[in-house]
């Protein structure tokens, strides 16, 4: 797998804003796709924003306008900048990486450890 480690959850009020960002093991930039979930305890997986090496991106209906996902290929880092926070937000939030071969080696699919983010007043 390729490991992934995720930081910048935290607590915030409502309104407020957050920047998660996901490191990368290897070199982002065969990577197709780069994505980030949200799951809570006993409910599936929610897809909430990927960034693929075409440039093409896909956002959650309730977080477009709010989240924006990008790449920083130098520093093998992703990040997910998350605007105006709410309740409804909050959960804890994974990178992933799906599976495939990069640089010539497979990798299973990588999720990051997980990164709390709280949205209360």
């Amino acid at each position: 797998q390729v490991q992934l480690v995720e930081s910048g959850g935290g607590l915030v009020q409502p309104g407020g804003s957050l920047r998660l960002s996901c490191a990368a093991s290897i070199s982002i930039d065969s990577i197709d796709a780069m994505n980030w979930y949200r799951q809570a305890p006993g409910l599936q997986r929610e897809l909430v924003a990927s960034d693929t090496s075409r440039g093409s991106t896909y956002y959650l209906g309730s977080v477009k306008g709010r989240f924006t996902i990008s790449r920083d290929n130098a520093k093998n880092t992703g990040y997910l900048q998350m605007n105006n926070l709410q309740p409804e937000d909050t959960t804890v939030y994974y990178c992933n990486v799906e599976a495939g071969y990069y640089g010539g080696r497979y990798y299973l699919p990588s999720w990051g450890q997980g990164t709390q983010v709280t949205v209360s007043s």
